[in-house]
């Protein structure tokens, strides 16, 4: 599978979008966050 055709998200942090990846293969329906930065850095989900 090419890279433009994985899936992807935008971050709740950053705003940017990212792609799937491997390591979150089982749990990407949970994934929020492009990184560990982004989700130490979290901004409230509901503004």
């Amino acid at each position: 599978m090419k890279k433009r055709d994985l899936p992807s998200k935008i971050c709740l942090t950053c705003k940017r979008p990212f792609s799937w990846r491997k390591k979150w293969e089982r749990d990407w329906e949970h994934v929020k966050y492009c990184s560990v930065k982004c989700k130490r850095n979290k901004r409230h989900e509901s503004h």
